[in-house]
């Protein structure tokens, strides 16, 4: 009862936040055309900066046990080229391939992932869990502009084409910037010199603050856009990401480094964070953003946060059984 009831506190926030944006619509505090801009806003400039301060938190790489990093991002890249196969077999329509493709391997791991391996594995599950954002975060990125890009409105995306929508995604942007800011404070650390944005203490608090909204904001916006009345014609679509998701990434995703036997509870613990949670919010504004089903993307990831808690509960129970955790 106590994971089930962890569970729900993890996904819990997500929907009601939710639903305080679809209250707001509903009582024409937050329009449509408003919740576009803060869609925007949030994409361009909230997100970015959140991940950028993600990065650059990390104090050093030194203790980090690249086998598991390796295993997260090899399987991530792998269920991303099943799901591409998977999306074009279950649907014509290019718009919903994007927004399908991105719920079965974009996980929300910053929001939920991380605080979730804290409360399972502890101290030693955060450190883990946190300097695997550095990798698994990007990696998602990049193969969501991909993917974006592939199942585009043109019916031959050329590799021009998805590299320059890699180079122009601001999320992707903000990531490189914190590793080149990582980089350059270890040169400058070599010398001698300590340079950190928490030394100038006006802009660390600004960052630190549009950091925040970030996540509230686009869960509002998600509120406000999102359409009950969407559902029957999307019904269909919902239960593919549900599914593929909620019960089948997991399965996937720790079966196979359970079967592996070469990782700890930390490990299983980022696992758990990258593989079991429900889809990123950032989804559905880089749906938006790239002409993608933004509709579909947005009920996938208030449907996949609802049924992510048994995904979460029965995988936390499992583990505990077999001794990892």
């Amino acid at each position: 009862m106590g994971d089930l009831l962890f569970a729900v506190n993890a996904t819990a926030p997500i929907v009601i936040m939710v639903a305080v944006g679809y209250f707001l619509k509903k009582i024409g505090m937050l329009e449509e055309n408003v919740a576009r801009a803060l869609n925007k806003l949030v994409f361009r400039l909230f997100l970015p900066v959140m991940l950028f301060l993600n990065i650059y938190k990390i104090e050093s790489f030194s203790d980090l046990d690249f086998g598991f990093v390796w295993y997260a991002v090899l399987l991530t890249v792998l269920l991303f080229g099943i799901a591409s196969a998977a999306v074009v077999l279950f649907t014509r329509d290019n718009a919903k391939r994007g927004a399908l493709l991105q719920s079965v391997f974009r996980g929300n791991y910053a929001l939920v992932g991380i605080p979730l391996a804290t409360s399972l594995f502890g101290e030693e599950g955060a450190i883990a869990a946190s300097l695997l954002s550095a990798f698994i975060i990007p990696v998602f990125n990049v193969l969501a502009v991909v993917g974006l890009c592939i199942f585009s409105s043109d019916k031959k995306p050329s590799v021009k084409k998805i590299l320059l929508g890699i180079i122009k995604n601001p999320l992707i942007q903000s990531i490189a910037l914190g590793f080149a800011v990582l980089l350059i404070r270890a040169i400058f650390l070599r010398l001698g010199v300590e340079l950190r944005p928490t030394d100038i203490e006006p802009i660390y608090k600004t960052l630190n603050s549009l950091s925040a909204v970030a996540t509230p904001v686009a869960l509002l916006v998600l509120g406000a856009q999102f359409d009950f009345s969407a559902i029957p014609e999307l019904k269909r679509h919902i239960l593919f990401g549900v599914i593929a998701r909620c019960f089948a990434v997991p399965v996937i995703g720790l079966g196979t480094a359970y079967l592996l036997g070469c990782f700890n509870g930390a490990h299983f613990a980022t696992f758990v964070a990258a593989f079991c949670t429900p889809v990123a919010v950032s989804s559905v504004p880089m749906a938006q953003e790239m002409d993608a089903d933004a509709s579909l993307a947005g009920q996938l990831v208030v449907w996949t946060t609802l049924f992510s808690a048994i995904g979460v509960f029965a995988s936390s129970y499992v583990l505990k059984l077999l001794g990892v955790f």
